[in-house]
């Protein structure tokens, strides 16, 4: 598989340090505006010469915010596969530059949403991912995939879910993603361990809920707050509704009765973002500054240290995982949270990225490695539901973490409750 990767920060360059050590990966261009940028990703990569005349990784140039850059790249280095290693906001220009050059495409967020115009902590307005399931039946008739939502949520948790849809549960009363870490970050007040600006988007928008009576409805942001206990020792945390993908995404597939998505995000985390709210520097909108035109956001996100060069001064682990509740397979009532956690220390030690880029970097390089075996094979615009989670979860396991599973009571760990792996 011949793999172009847009986008060279913290994710994309875990994608290529993790890819590069898998046989599947035929050639890795990983291209950015920034060409130093994209030459540093390389240089993390292991296996860099191929011995058939060219070089196995390679750095580009491209813009991502141009459909044509992003299609003339992938069809100069014959790609197979675009894996979008961008913010959602350039999604589009890839997204169309995938089809343009005949390939198939890989997001680890939607197209962005816009909130109801008169009603938005009630209605939807767009949808996440709205504009790329309208092109489903052009990605279908050109016999092209683009799996969208395939990072660690949306995408393990999304799979995760499916997992306990096909194997543990008869009948399935709610699907809650829960996302909570203990990581700290030394030196700094205020660190995100994420993309500051896909942070914002996501947390200030209003969240979605899914119920099978109502459909798709939205929240006040940070709505229904509730003490969720993370499993491994990380503890309670409490999490709130937050606009995310898998919202969208698991009742298109899986026959549930509500579906919410929550963070972990912690009180100090929130005031923060509420006061940038309220002083309008999450705006995208450009405003002048002495002669120069600049978006808060952008200011913001200049202003604060990038994550992918935090690992050094993090500790502590990120949990990732789905939390469901129905019936077991005999008609029993049950509550389990699959899940996935990585240690700081470790992602530093064996890769040289942070727990948060890599739990992110590996699902897509999970993901691509069994579109190119063909395990995981479909046509049109698909979210990772669609695809049998066995092989998914299988090969997760060989890149070092372990997936498990535990049965749960009340949002928290069962007592002396059995945990199930991979």
């Amino acid at each position: 598989m011949r793999v172009l990767v847009v986008g060279s920060g913290g994710v994309g360059s875990a994608f290529v340090a993790i890819a590069s050590h898998r046989a599947a990966y035929e050639h890795i261009t990983v291209a950015d505006i920034d060409i130093g940028k994209a030459e540093a990703a390389v240089e993390t990569a292991v296996d860099v010469d191929s011995g058939r005349g060219e070089r196995r990784v390679e750095a580009a140039f491209v813009d991502a915010s141009d459909e044509d850059s992003v299609a003339d790249l992938a069809r100069r280095c014959r790609a197979d596969v675009i894996l979008n290693a961008c913010d959602p906001r350039f999604n589009p220009p890839i997204f169309q530059g995938a089809f343009a050059a005949g390939c198939h495409y890989v997001d680890m967020a939607m197209h962005m949403s816009e909130p109801h115009p008169t009603d938005p902590y009630n209605k939807t307005g767009r949808r996440l991912g709205d504009a790329q399931f309208a092109q489903h039946p052009v990605w279908k008739n050109r016999g092209l995939m683009a799996l969208v939502g395939m990072g660690v949520e949306p995408g393990f948790s999304d799979v995760a879910a499916r997992y306990a849809a096909d194997h543990l549960f008869s009948r399935i009363d709610e699907i809650g993603v829960r996302d909570g870490a203990d990581l700290v970050v030394d030196g700094y007040d205020f660190a995100p361990t994420f993309s500051i600006w896909t942070t914002i988007e996501e947390c200030l928008n209003p969240p979605v809920v899914y119920e099978r009576e109502r459909g798709w409805f939205t929240t006040e942001p940070f709505s229904e707050p509730e003490v969720f206990t993370f499993p491994e020792g990380i503890g309670p945390l409490q999490c709130v509704n937050v606009e995310h993908e898998e919202v969208i995404l698991i009742p298109r597939w899986i026959d549930v009765q509500r579906v919410t998505f929550k963070y972990g995000l912690g009180e100090d985390f929130i005031n923060v973002l509420k006061t940038l709210k309220k002083l309008d520097l999450v705006s995208t909108e450009p405003v002048e500054v002495r002669g120069v035109k600049v978006s808060p956001r952008d200011v913001v996100a200049a202003a604060l240290p990038d994550p992918a060069e935090l690992g050094e001064r993090m500790h502590g682990r990120t949990c990732a995982g789905t939390w469901v509740k129905g019936l077991d397979n005999d008609g029993a009532e049950r509550e389990i949270y699959l899940y996935h956690v990585v240690d700081n220390a470790w992602s530093m030690k064996e890769f040289g990225h942070q727990a948060v880029v890599w739990q992110t970097a590996v699902m897509p390089a999970v993901a691509i490695e069994l579109m190119a075996t063909g395990v995981w094979s479909a046509i049109g615009v698909v979210g990772p539901e669609a695809l049998p989670p066995d092989p998914f979860l299988d090969l997760l396991d060989q890149h070092g973490v372990e997936w498990e599973w535990t049965e749960y009571r009340d949002r928290a760990p069962a007592p002396e409750s059995d945990s199930g792996a991979a």
